[in-house]
């Protein structure tokens, strides 16, 4: 059976680095609208079934495909063959700080889409390990109200510097804390023991104060709501966007 039966295909075109570019994007659901961005490798298994636990919750869940393979389980060979196509992109940055990944311009303007559709307060947005930062990013633009960051690795750590930046330009970190400071939070999670978020949500709590809502889970794991699932995380995700998107609805 495809992990993906009962989701509908379509495509978003938007600017990114200068050029046009489109990703197919998969939907389901009902209700407010939250974007699942996926983990290294791509859209596994486990993203699509936490997307299907939010669409289960009540939600319009868009789940768009930015790199990596489709409907198959999380597996070290496809990281493999993923990294080195994702290190070449130029969607994304990888190593460098204070700067914004570039797809987050394609992202926010998913979400605007999504909003502009559905109405309500605004969309949530989640990123995951590779893409944790992108919902950070996304929450610049007005229509993404409930951003949720799970465990932010990049850019990936390396010399001194990296384990802290958050992957925005200075300009964006000014508008991610001028809306935290208008009551726009951000959630984060992670493990407690996971080496690649760094020191980023020590970074987030410093820009925005007590509008970082902060999970750190006991126990080994990285990824927090697919391969080493957390109900603690998942349970932290859903009574944010409840908050943030249902109750005002």
């Amino acid at each position: 059976m495809d992990a993906l039966d009962g989701w509908t295909r379509s495509e978003h075109t938007d600017d990114v680095a200068g050029r046009p570019t489109t990703h197919p994007v998969w939907r389901r659901g009902s209700g407010p609208g939250v974007i699942v961005i996926h983990e290294m490798p791509g859209l596994t298994t486990g993203v699509i079934a936490f997307g299907q636990e939010l669409v289960d919750a009540g939600y319009t869940v868009l789940l768009p495909h930015l790199f990596g393979p489709v409907g198959r389980p999380f597996g070290n060979a496809d990281v493999a063959r993923t990294f080195p196509k994702v290190c070449v992109s130029r969607e994304f940055t990888k190593w460098a700080t204070g700067v914004t990944t570039p797809v987050a311009g394609w992202l926010r303007s998913l979400a605007r889409e999504l909003h502009a559709e559905l109405g309500g307060p605004g969309v949530g947005a989640l990123g995951m390990c590779f893409t944790g930062g992108f919902a950070l990013a996304m929450m610049v633009d007005e229509s993404t109200v409930a951003p949720v960051v799970c465990q932010p690795s990049a850019p990936f750590i390396g010399p001194p510097g990296r384990a802290a930046d958050l992957n925005l330009s200075p300009a964006d970190a000014d508008v991610v804390r001028r809306r935290a400071r208008e009551g726009c939070a951000v959630l984060g999670v992670q493990y407690a023991s996971d080496p690649l978020p760094g020191t980023r949500f020590d970074t987030l709590a410093e820009l925005i104060g007590d509008a970082f809502i902060r999970v750190d889970l006991e126990g080994k794991g990285h990824s927090t709501v697919t391969e080493q699932r957390s109900q603690q995380a998942v349970d932290a995700v859903l009574k944010f966007f409840g908050e943030r998107l249902h109750a005002t609805a």
